[in-house]
């Protein structure tokens, strides 16, 4: 290995501990078999490597915080081994415990770069408008009152009003809603919102620490902060382990006058099974996650998991896929069916660079048909699109597009899309010439495992909730579709939102699990009991924030995670229950003499091993109601 190799060993934390773990192991292999053939018996080195490190943080622990944890105990037998000549046992025992940690430490992941990443999308420049002088200046210099113009593409550097031209916004980082929104004079816009399409002038109202995407970041960065660490078993036990280790110990010594026997309670006293009966289990149940494509990024997450009894969704990108597509094509005009029509908003659109006319495109060609190139093309910022196609002039956008070019839209025409808006759907105005001619609606399409998953949930005793920045009757028509009760609807939620509604469940004693895949979902999957995000659709922030990602994202996995998390505590109730017995069976050989130091260490460390292999069989458990996965089927749009 080059210097350079030796050097990131040396300095990451993680690698160093494996090194000294092996050198360790490889020790005490040669002190078991040819202790007499050194001069010195190789058992120290596992004892400077592995139990030093605990001798070192039993005494800060116990001297600065009065705080007794199983490290103290383990100390305690090293210095009592060592101190009777038990070189091997000492070193036994602080080998078995360094593992332990190591794999405590494995399964526990530091979610800060989501807080990053974050920061890095906050606006660094603004453009100011004096005397219409534009100049570049840095966005935290935006004042209050401040003109400011916003080009394409670029993002909003400040919370304000439109007070000039039309455009399309990408509100995804603060509502998590995939489709642009239209905007207009006297619309808001918030900061680190996106604009699309078209330039605009806008007056800035709240801007620097008081602007809604700071305020995001405080949310996250302050969400977990009270968010409950799972301690560590042994630890929550240690003072009592301590206290009946030490009287066990010393009434053995005082009414037998033997200190090897009393040593040799304290050695089998020391909580190795009990230190492994946790991180195995959950590094097994890790390994099976993984198979189904399941990240747990937290190594306590599967932990919390199982006592959750609530789980709350977003809407888009998660229950749904995240993507618009045509549901319905209807025509107004004699003549003209659905499919030529579907055919010429299609041409419309076809260089469009709106998600929506991306969508329309789509979908057509998904039913296997060419798209005819228009003969002109004029993208209209906020409205819609123009083109001419057959010598036809075709206008394809909102209402107000249409009446712009004195069109007028009956009120039967605004009923029936009312019925379409209502179901969650975005409406597209036809219009050829000088009259309407039809209209397609566009929605997010649910998953076809949304259903069933949420279905198998409730088998289980969970409650889901639908949480989303979606409006009122779009979000009650998803939950209606996936059977998620009305009350458990909460609709037009923001990021604080949806962090308050899981703040009042919390509130009510509940432990709540968020499932989200926006940055908009940030805070709440922080706040939540456990986070899962959508690996794959999902933004990395919210991947970062979150305990858990659901890499390809399949959701019909969930119920197999629920059921896994809550074998795994089973698991490790189960080994903490067989290390205790043993323990105590070993407490009284030792202090009738039929155990000595050595072979206690060996007996007492063979109950780690079946603790392991316990947990190892948690690598193949699977739930016993998993489904086949479905693969989404060819989308054809309906034609009414």
């Amino acid at each position: 290995m080059s210097f350079k190799g030796w050097t990131e060993v040396f300095t990451d934390e993680t690698k160093r501990n494996i090194l000294f773990i092996s050198l360790a192991g490889m020790s005490l292999i040669l002190s078991f078999f040819y202790a007499s053939g050194f001069p010195i018996d190789p058992a120290w080195v596992a004892i400077i490597l592995c139990g030093l490190p605990i001798i070192k943080e039993g005494a800060i622990g116990l001297f600065t915080r009065f705080d007794i944890k199983a490290d103290v105990l383990v100390s305690l037998a090293l210095i009592a081994a060592v101190s009777i000549g038990e070189i091997f046992a000492a070193g036994e025992v602080a080998f078995i415990m360094q593992i332990g940690a190591l794999l405590e430490t494995l399964t526990v992941a530091k979610a800060q770069a989501g807080i990053e990443r974050l920061i890095h999308i906050t606006p660094r420049i603004a453009r100011r408008l004096n005397q219409d002088q534009e100049e570049l200046i840095p966005a935290e210099e935006v004042q209050v009152g401040d003109v400011l113009r916003v080009l394409p593409g670029e993002t909003v550097p400040a919370d304000g009003l439109i007070i000039k031209g039309k455009t399309s916004v990408d509100q995804s980082v603060m509502t998590g809603e995939s489709l642009p929104v239209d905007k207009q004079e006297g619309d808001d816009v918030a900061t680190g919102t996106v604009n699309q399409f078209g330039a605009f002038d806008m007056q800035a109202t709240v801007v620097g620490e008081n602007s809604s995407l700071q305020r995001m970041i405080r949310l996250v960065q302050s969400a977990d902060a009270d968010k409950a660490k799972i301690v560590g078993i042994a630890d929550r036990w240690a003072t009592w382990i301590v206290v009946i280790a030490l009287l066990s110990s010393s009434l053995t010594w005082y009414f037998t006058g033997e200190i090897i026997r009393a040593v040799t309670i304290l050695v089998v006293f020391c909580p190795c099974a009990l230190v492994l009966a946790t991180p195995t289990a959950i590094m097994a149940a890790i390994g099976n996650a993984t198979k189904y494509g399941i990240l747990v990024r937290e190594g306590d997450a599967l932990e919390r998991l199982a006592q959750v009894k609530r789980i709350t969704f977003d809407k888009t990108g998660t229950l749904t896929y995240g993507k618009p597509k045509v549901m319905a094509v209807q025509s107004f005009a004699e003549g003209l069916t659905q499919e030529q029509l579907f055919g010429y908003l299609a041409s419309a659109e076809l260089n469009s660079e709106h998600p929506l006319g991306k969508a329309i495109v789509s979908s057509y060609k998904a039913t296997s048909q060419q798209v005819r190139e228009p003969q002109s093309f004029q993208m209209i910022p906020g409205r819609g699109v123009s083109a001419l196609i057959d010598g036809k002039q075709i206008y394809a956008g909102n209402a107000e597009l249409l009446q712009e070019h004195s069109i007028d839209l009956s009120s039967e025409i605004h009923a029936e899309a009312k019925a379409y808006t209502k179901e969650g759907s975005t409406v597209i105005y036809i219009g050829m010439d000088n009259q309407v001619v039809g209209m397609a609606a566009l929605s997010d399409s649910l998953r076809e495992t949304s259903s069933t998953m949420i279905a198998r949930l409730k088998t289980r005793g969970i409650h889901a909730v639908l949480l989303t920045g979606d409006h009122k009757e779009a979000a009650h028509h998803i939950a209606a579709q996936v059977q998620i009760p009305a009350h458990n609807v909460h609709a037009d939620c923001l990021p604080e939102d949806k962090l308050k509604a899981i703040e009042g469940y919390q509130e009510k004693g509940e432990l709540v699990c968020m499932v989200g895949e926006g940055i908009n979902d940030a805070p709440a999957l922080k706040k939540a009991h456990v986070g899962i995000a959508m690996g794959g659709i999902g933004s990395d922030i919210a991947v970062e924030a979150a305990d858990i990602a659901l890499v390809g994202d399949d959701i019909s996995q969930l119920p197999h995670l629920l059921g896994l998390s809550q074998k795994m505590m089973s698991t490790i109730k189960l080994n903490l229950a067989f290390s205790l017995i043993l323990n105590f069976v070993a407490i009284i050989l030792a202090a009738n003499g039929s155990l000595g130091p050595v072979m206690g260490a060996l007996v007492h460390n063979a109950g780690s091993v079946l603790v392991i292999i316990n947990s190892a069989l948690l690598l193949n458990w699977k739930a016993k109601d998993k489904p086949t996965s479905s693969t989404p089927g060819e989308y054809v749009p309906e034609m009414s």
